[in-house]
């Protein structure tokens, strides 16, 4: 379950993927409040904000281990 929340993947390196992802859960979170739901809207703003913490504040790319690309077969 772990691997389900972690936010400091690989996949996030690039700025632009993790702008895209704070943008869109944060402007969810607006919507939901000016639909008229503050519940919803709280609870995007809260993940956005965790978002936001980790992406941008706590972010610690790993890092690739160079060991691992020189074994791969270079065909694959």
């Amino acid at each position: 379950m772990k691997s389900f929340f972690d936010v400091q993947s690989a996949f996030f390196i690039p700025l632009w993927r993790r702008i895209i992802i704070v943008v869109l859960i944060l402007g969810w979170a607006v919507f939901e409040f000016f639909a008229g739901s503050p519940v919803w809207g709280g609870l995007f703003a809260a993940v956005g904000i965790y978002c936001a913490h980790q992406f941008f504040i706590a972010f610690d790319p790993p890092v690739a281990d160079e060991t691992a690309t020189k074994d791969q077969d270079p065909r694959v």
